[in-house]
């Protein structure tokens, strides 16, 4: 037996190394994102750059949802396919499509809180409104107004409150 050479280079592949818990955390990012990829619509999962393969394992798997044991071997079927590409443009679409519909949803409810203000407060709520849209006819916001006080009076289904909503989407769009 010869002993061990003290010149011989002893590098340590610590840095390259991957501990199983971290490829199996990694693996189960990549299936919960094929679960994200599931839920979206049919509009919404055509602006996903996906290939065809992956695009019919995620329709197939929408379409199998019930069968729980199918459903699952799916969904892992899908996480190999996406640890087999690079998910970083496709988790950049989804993210930019939920980026969106946050969006979306915090200036429905700006137009909702302005709605509810100007039916319940009325010509000061209408001024305030005004004076951020300019565009906006205040004759006509006071009209509503008015028919909302008389609808509410008579307890009449809200139409008014329903026009000023759309009126509102309009200007504030």
């Amino acid at each position: 037996m010869t002993a061990p050479d003290n010149d011989t280079d002893y590098t340590s592949d610590d840095d390259q190394h991957i501990s199983k818990s971290q490829i199996k955390r990694e693996a189960e990012a990549l299936q919960k994102l094929g679960t994200d990829l599931i839920k979206l619509t049919d509009t919404q999962l055509k602006q996903i750059p996906l290939d065809d393969e992956l695009r019919d394992a995620i329709l197939l798997a929408r379409r199998i949802q019930k069968k729980h044991e199918g459903f699952r071997r799916q969904l892992q079927f899908i996480g190999k396919l996406m640890r087999q590409r690079d998910p970083a443009p496709v988790q950049a679409a989804l993210d930019d499509l939920n980026g969106r519909h946050q969006k979306e949803v915090a200036e429905f409810h700006e137009i909702e809180q302005w709605r509810d203000r100007i039916v319940q407060e009325g010509a000061v709520a209408i001024d305030e409104f005004c004076q951020q849209y300019p565009q906006a006819s205040r004759d006509e916001l006071l009209s509503l107004h008015g028919e909302h006080l008389q609808q509410q009076e008579h307890n009449k289904p809200p139409m008014a409150s329903r026009r000023v909503f759309v009126i509102l989407r309009k200007i504030m769009r």
